[in-house]
């Protein structure tokens, strides 16, 4: 997306049961290409596939989309009828360092005739040289872990309760400059998203009528490094990677290629995260562009070569009016999705 997603909320949700083992999934016409309290124990399965016998084989799937739980600006009761509008076979809840949704999104999912796959999407950063210091930020979808008894969740807990101090920072910067207040910014904030990130003080911004949309907010104002930026605590990714894989989980790299948080990734990290565990790579995002598509897809078959069964998946990073992607504009296919759920321990 246009802006670094903040860290907004604690792994949140009730415990996933032993998944069920996957079902094949629908065809449907789509556009474009291929987590404030810790849960209890489980009432429901949300990695078990839902309503089988609507989907086939050759079904599509959506596998990076936000709710209103972190920065997606629609409820769940909004965006799984979209979602099921779309004809996709199923998707997956990626809200940022959250999984509060998990089993809402399994409930409706049911009800709408989708398959629902659990996910979440964490901010992560490293440091490399290259003709100066320089921090690079990346995030990483995990797929199907624990979001309760694992070191990720009480990391991610630890992060998440860094950043009201971070975002209030972030306001009083602005509040000298602007008419802005926390209120203000505290208004923006969804139903069951109980930390504040950029995206809401940039959503603020837009309500106040002192930008026109997220993404002049994040150019002209929000910005990493502008006057009023406050750096965040993030997990280091490789250590990401082992900690998704340590909590069962299934982690892919997101939209790697994407420069609107610096540089793209080079293929050189990329090999360190697949060595530390990395499942696949979002290479059908539209952050990437052809060009470096052909570069991902190159770099998996030699990974492929070299023995490493490296996933290629693709998504839209749907946040609803915050950003301009649409339900379904990349999307991946139910063989992939398969496997997946095979790798979730």
């Amino acid at each position: 997306m246009e802006e670094e997603k903040d860290t907004v909320d604690t792994i949140q949700t009730q415990i996933p049961e032993k998944r069920a083992p996957p079902r094949e999934a629908a065809r449907a016409p789509v556009r474009g290409e291929e987590t404030e309290r810790h849960m209890s124990q489980a009432e429901t399965n949300p990695t078990a596939p839902t309503t089988p016998e609507r989907r086939e084989h050759n079904g599509r799937y959506d596998l990076h989309i936000h709710s209103a739980i972190s920065d997606g600006t629609q409820s769940l009761e909004e965006l799984v009828p979209l979602i099921a509008q779309t004809g996709l076979a199923g998707f997956a809840l990626t809200d940022h360092d959250t999984a509060s949704g998990w089993d809402r999104a399994s409930r409706l999912a049911e009800e709408h005739g989708l398959d629902f796959l659990p996910g979440a999407e964490f901010s992560c950063r490293y440091h490399y040289t290259e003709d100066r210091p320089r921090t690079k930020t990346i995030h990483l979808l995990a797929y199907g872990f624990d979001p309760v008894h694992s070191e990720l969740a009480h990391r991610v807990e630890q992060i998440r309760l860094s950043r009201e101090g971070r975002a209030r920072a972030i306001l009083e910067r602005l509040a000298a400059d602007y008419p802005l207040t926390w209120d203000d910014v505290l208004a923006q904030v969804g139903e069951g998203n109980a930390a504040v990130g950029r995206p809401h003080i940039a959503d603020a911004l837009v309500a106040a009528g002192i930008v026109r949309d997220r993404t002049e907010a994040f150019n002209r104002l929000l910005y990493t490094g502008s006057p009023y930026y406050v750096p965040q605590q993030a997990l280091d990714p490789v250590e990401a990677v082992r900690l998704v894989r340590e909590a069962g989980g299934v982690p892919v790299i997101a939209h790697p290629m994407s420069t609107m948080r610096g540089p793209a990734l080079s293929l050189d990290y990329l090999g360190k995260l697949v060595d530390a565990g990395l499942a696949g790579v979002e290479v059908y995002h539209r952050e990437n562009s052809a060009e470096d598509r052909a570069r991902l897809l190159k770099f998996i078959e030699e990974r492929r070569a070299a023995g490493t069964d490296l996933l290629v998946t693709g998504s839209s990073d749907y946040h609803g009016a915050g950003k301009p992607n649409l339900l379904g504009e990349n999307t991946t296919d139910a063989a992939t999705v398969a496997r997946i759920r095979e790798q979730i321990a």
